[in-house]
């Protein structure tokens, strides 16, 4: 017997993932959205699996835009992870008004600065996975790395620090 979306939603909730803000440049606009679906898949070459909904905007455009940055948050940085979460949100641009950001320099999305670490991909192969699209990506740099920072993760369907 197959569990419900709700039993399965609750089960899921159970495992601690971290939490990410995945941004596109999309011509003249800015676009990004808070994730827990982000994995290491491969050290050599390097890859990652980033997990969207499809019927989701950022979906449609990574579907046509191939590079993009992932910004691995820090504990302290749950009000922005909460921005990038909100439906009907604006642009990116406003939602990091405030924020420490800059451009990735290969994939010219906005990196979130004082997480715990970012990195720029470019998607090398989609996969539609049921109600989601799988991107995986080679990553093209790690822009930073702030091991001396906890990182946010997302447990029971909340925000929190880590130790």
């Amino acid at each position: 017997m197959s569990p419900s979306g709700q039993e399965f939603r609750e089960a899921m909730a159970q495992l601690a993932a971290g939490v990410a803000v995945v941004t596109v440049r999309d011509g003249r606009d800015d676009l990004g959205v808070t994730v827990s679906a982000l994995m290491s898949v491969s050290m050599d070459p390097p890859l990652v699996l980033l997990s969207l909904a499809s019927r989701g905007y950022l979906c449609e455009v990574l579907l046509r835009r191939d590079r993009w940055a992932a910004s691995l948050l820090a504990s302290g940085q749950a009000a922005i992870a909460s921005r990038f979460a909100t439906p009907g949100r604006p642009s990116a641009r406003h939602l990091l008004a405030g924020t420490t950001h800059h451009r990735g320099p290969l994939s010219d999305a906005f990196v979130v600065g004082e997480g715990v670490a970012a990195l720029e991909a470019e998607t090398a192969q989609v996969v539609p996975a049921g109600d989601h699209t799988l991107f995986i990506a080679g990553v093209l740099a790690v822009d930073y790395v702030n091991a001396a920072k906890q990182p946010l993760v997302r447990l029971r369907g909340r925000y929190r620090p880590v130790g």
